[in-house]
């Protein structure tokens, strides 16, 4: 029986980084249920980096994750327009003033001079300039690679089977292999609350919701330099993408079963329906389409910490959609809690009591 000091269950995003920021300083297995790590949430992104993206709650881990980022060559510049019609006044209001004191840059401007063709009633609008793109793919395959160098082992096509705490430790049976471990980590993304399960530890609520994204050619083509669009109502988003493409997405939140999620038609059908109330391009071709899982806890927020209740049993979840822009310093943030080491300065400022699971125990 092979021996960890910690296993982390779920090799996307947020184990990876995980496995990263823990680096050299324990024994580290990553299992992974799908044959490549990162297949349901992580390799589905919308890809793109937004400080306000998430609520204020969020907003501590993205900033404090942008320089390292940037650094890293992982975002290029986009900028972000939110938009609205005059009924929607008090929203954008309602959202300068969460994030005033932020530090977030935030510039009320009309829409109509960053979208040409925009219809003539989107008459509001607040321009966010550190918006960028972000390479998913990059920044998960770096953390992956980093997690192997500092000695760390993934097995993939291990589905976690089951998970028994004695001894002062854990047996793990993940695939076809059984494991024993000091410390187990859920970072299951949209099955944590099922991986809670198996080891013992009671529901957060953590509930998946499916997100609809397809990428189109318009006539005319998206014109050079537009942003990352987003209604102010969440009613939907776009962004420019290579050979004047878009991306675009409804917003859609519908509940689902953790599984392999696909695009319905109705959703298809109401990304462009209200795409085609914002601007006067025509959809020349629908060329892909697709869907992904976003995880939340109740409150929204993200949950690191160890378990209440459950000895050893450590949580890194709930990450939504802001799971990747937020990952070095979430990353951070965990690690430290999970070791009990002093944090990278990139999260000494951030206070990890707002993001641990205790929020949510009820008293024995």
């Amino acid at each position: 029986m092979t021996r960890f000091d910690i296993v982390i269950v779920g090799a996307g995003m947020a184990g990876a980084s995980l496995a990263a920021a823990i680096g050299d300083r324990a024994r580290v297995l990553l299992i992974e249920a799908e044959s490549a790590p990162g297949y349901h949430a992580t390799g589905r992104s919308a890809a793109f980096w937004s400080e306000t993206y998430g609520g204020p709650g969020v907003a501590p881990l993205t900033t404090a994750s942008g320089p390292v980022l940037q650094a890293g060559g992982f975002l290029q510049p986009l900028g972000s327009l939110h938009i609205g019609r005059a009924g929607d006044a008090a929203a954008i209001d309602a959202f300068l003033a969460e994030f005033e004191g932020s530090g977030i840059a935030l510039e009320p401007v009309d829409p109509g001079d960053h979208i040409a063709g925009l219809r003539p009633e989107w008459t509001l609008g607040v321009f966010e300039p550190s918006c960028a793109y972000i390479d998913v793919a990059g920044l998960h395959a770096a953390y992956l690679a980093a997690a192997r160098r500092a000695g760390a082992v993934l097995a993939v096509d291990s589905p976690l089977r089951a998970a028994t705490r004695d001894g002062g430790g854990w047996t793990i049976a993940a695939g076809a292999e059984t494991y024993r471990a000091n410390i187990l980590v859920n970072a299951g993304g949209a099955w944590a609350d099922a991986i809670a399960g198996l080891a013992g530890a009671a529901p957060i609520g953590i509930a998946a919701y499916r997100r609809t994204v397809v990428q189109l050619l318009t006539d005319p083509p998206a014109p050079a330099g537009l942003p990352h669009v987003a209604d102010i109502g969440g009613r939907f988003y776009f962004k420019p993408e290579a050979g004047g493409r878009l991306w675009l997405s409804p917003h859609d939140e519908t509940p689902a079963l953790p599984g392999d999620v696909q695009p319905e038609e109705i959703d298809v059908a109401l990304a462009i329906d209200r795409f085609e109330h914002v601007v006067d391009w025509r959809v020349a071709r629908l060329e892909r389409r697709w869907a992904g899982l976003r995880s939340f806890a109740p409150d929204r927020l993200p949950v690191y910490g160890f378990d209440a209740r459950v000895p050893g049993f450590f949580w890194c979840a709930g990450q939504g959609g802001f799971g990747i822009q937020t990952a070095p310093a979430a990353a951070a943030l965990a690690a430290a809690v999970l070791l009990g080491a002093t944090p990278d300065p990139i999260a000494a400022a951030i206070d990890p009591a707002r993001y641990a699971p205790g929020r949510f125990a009820t008293p024995a």
